[in-house]
């Protein structure tokens, strides 16, 4: 097994990369990571204090890194319009973009835009900002777009008649959709990629049983059983990182695979290509969901069907 981490990433100075979630756990290792091997990083969050604080954490672990701040809420539609038109305001081409912020398993809220919180953030809030950051993402030679996935998408299953747990709502049940989610939109954005001849590509990603923020638990017993599991188990947040940053990084990497750790059933390890499930294979799934999204976001993604896409 190749014995890959962080350290052997390449040299990325001029290249520009978008990480959301970058306030804390994987993204901030990821932003870290990035930013020591030169690239220039937006790191995007919603939290403005925590964000400030991120970005002072990088540049004491890596003195000159350039990096910038973008104030980004992914369960708000308008805040994603904000982010990604400021962000294309500065930056007109976009080397990388990694879809990393998450919430898990968390009790039964809606967005700004009335969308289930953890399929209105994990997907939804994703596939609006990476179809936003599209012009600049395809008029980039080699461009890529990560997509976190977990997992737990082992047990996902997409509920079309009930997308958003109004009828019958379960945390890790919502949970798990969104986490397939993420896999078949990395799918269906390949297939479109590949269909509008574009050279930017669509991979995933996964950290394994990493140690972060999003294990704190909703009730005393859950936080016990995350602390011992993240005592005795658990990969470092940096570790947890190394998939992600395989994926958007190393040469080779092909649209559409999937990525994670290659040691105890995928839940740590040194980072290697995994296989993906037929669940996250259905092209009727994918594209089914993809037309769901679209709809109830309201991005289309038609720069893909423009006769210069590519």
């Amino acid at each position: 097994m190749p014995r890959w981490t962080a350290d052997d990433i390449g040299d990325l100075s001029g290249r520009i990369a978008v990480v959301t979630g970058a306030n804390s756990g994987l993204g901030l290792e990821t932003s870290a990571a990035l930013a020591a091997h030169g690239a220039h990083v937006v790191m995007a969050s919603r939290n403005p204090e925590r964000l400030d604080a991120a970005i002072a954490e990088v540049g004491r672990r890596h003195a000159g890194a350039s990096v910038e701040p973008v104030l980004l809420d992914l369960a708000s539609l308008e805040s994603i319009r904000k982010a990604s038109a400021e962000i294309l305001a500065a930056h007109q081409t976009l080397d990388i973009l990694i879809d990393n912020a998450g919430v898990m398993a968390i009790p039964r809220a809606e967005t700004a835009d009335g969308f289930e919180m953890q399929f209105g953030t994990n997907h939804l809030g994703h596939f609006a900002f990476t179809g936003m950051l599209l012009p600049a993402l395809i008029a980039t030679p080699g461009s890529r777009v990560v997509a976190v996935t977990s997992l737990v998408r082992r047990i996902g299953r997409i509920d079309f008649d009930d997308l958003h747990g109004r009828k019958r709502y379960g945390r890790w049940k919502a949970y798990s959709q969104s986490k397939l989610a993420n896999l078949l939109f990395v799918q269906e954005l390949e297939r479109r990629f590949r269909a509008a001849d574009v050279e930017t590509v669509a991979v995933a990603a996964h950290p394994g049983y990493a140690a972060t923020s999003l294990q704190h638990g909703s009730n005393r017993f859950e936080h016990s059983y995350y602390w011992i599991g993240n005592f005795l188990f658990a990969q470092s947040a940096a570790a947890g990182a190394w998939p992600q940053l395989y994926a958007a990084t190393v040469p080779g990497v092909q649209g559409g695979e999937l990525y994670g750790p290659g040691s105890m059933g995928g839940a740590k390890g040194f980072p290697v290509r995994n296989r993906i499930e037929a669940a996250g294979l259905d092209p009727l799934v994918a594209g089914r969901l993809w037309a769901a999204s679209a709809r109830e976001t309201g991005v289309d993604y038609d720069i893909l069907n423009e006769p210069d896409a590519a």
